[in-house]
């Protein structure tokens, strides 16, 4: 008869404990999300922890590239696909509108509040290069149109970007505080409606 090794581990999903990882860092932040809520929440021991995922920090910048793969897919998708800046811009915010304000996980964005009331330079640091690559991303998909001929010469691209960035975290705010998909629908049309339009 063959005895399971004393001390072994135990095994565990790696991905969904990762996936409450996220929810936790989403719903409450990187400051107030405890080892113990960690724990708690993905099921398993601060030692598997540490041995999975490193320490905090570490499962913090984990849980952020896999809300980016996961959760926030939605928002790359939507500037690849569409075959114009303004048209990506319009169906990303339109699908904006009804992520945040979903029931099925934590409201608004991890990336946009993740590191709110933070002391850890470092989970700062992280979100905000990952919110300027996302500004850097779109403003080169905007300059792409106004050198194709599709927006005036005259259109700032940076600040066009930084716009919608703004409106972004304005709606990612208004999810967490109860706004729900109707009224981020409202607040995203109308920022639809503020794109440069062509020849002006």
């Amino acid at each position: 008869m063959t005895s399971t090794p004393r001390g072994r581990p135990r095994s565990f999903d790696r991905d969904a404990a990762l996936d409450q990882a996220v929810r936790a860092f989403w719903e409450n932040g990187y400051e107030a999300t405890s080892m113990a809520d960690l724990k708690e929440r993905m099921g398993i021991t601060a030692p598997s922890i540490y041995a999975a995922f490193g320490d905090k920090q570490a499962l913090f910048t984990q849980a952020v590239e896999q809300y980016g793969h996961t959760y926030g897919e939605f928002v790359e998708r939507a500037l690849a696909e569409e075959p114009t800046a303004r048209e990506g811009v319009a169906r990303m915010l339109r699908e904006v509108a009804v992520e945040y304000a979903s029931d099925e996980h934590p409201h608004g964005c991890l990336v946009i509040s993740g590191a709110s009331n933070c002391t850890s330079e470092e989970a700062k640091a992280l979100l905000r290069s990952q919110r300027l690559a996302n500004t850097a991303a779109l403003t080169q998909l905007i300059q792409n149109d106004v050198d194709a001929g599709i927006l005036p010469p005259t259109t700032n691209a940076l600040a066009v970007a930084q716009y919608y960035g703004a409106v972004m975290q304005g709606m990612s705010q208004q999810a967490r505080d109860g706004v729900g998909p109707d009224g981020l629908t409202a607040i995203a049309e109308m920022a639809i409606a503020a794109w440069p339009a062509v020849g002006e």
